[in-house]
């Protein structure tokens, strides 16, 4: 499947959407919301802090793979911004604070990890690289 590159801007989001909802196969239909809902959460952070006000792109991927033995649809992110790993380096959010005293944002990565059947970031070629695993239900 071929991938898609934007700019890294918020008005890209529903060209993203489109992207997905055309390359999502129709026997991962289930799981699309998920997938739609955590790219989402990571293409807002990426166009919001990556460039850090500069211009520069993002690159998604959906793809299907197989991961021990098993077969899954890919959703793969890119940006070329400074070296973050959203899984380690994102602070967790305090969950027991009264809702009305928590900072706004914050909840992106806490709401994907469990969308997802397995997530994992690497530094390739310059590049963060984003990569969450969906799996059909059986």
């Amino acid at each position: 499947m071929p991938s898609l590159t934007v700019p890294a801007s918020l008005e890209q989001l529903a060209r993203v959407h489109a992207y997905i909802r055309e390359h999502v196969p129709c026997e991962y239909e289930e799981v699309l919301g998920h997938v739609l809902l955590a790219a989402e959460e990571l293409l807002v952070n990426i166009f919001t802090y990556a460039y850090q006000g500069a211009h520069g792109p993002a690159e998604v991927d959906c793809r299907l793979v197989q991961r021990d033995g098993q077969k899954f649809l890919c959703f793969m992110v890119k940006d070329w911004g400074p070296a973050f790993d959203p899984f380690h380096e994102a602070p967790a959010p305090d969950l027991d604070r009264p809702i009305d005293d928590r900072p706004i944002g914050g909840l992106g990565i806490h709401l994907i990890k469990p969308l997802a059947t397995h997530v994992s970031y690497t530094r390739l070629h310059d590049a963060n690289v984003v990569e969450l695993y969906f799996a059909k239900s059986t």
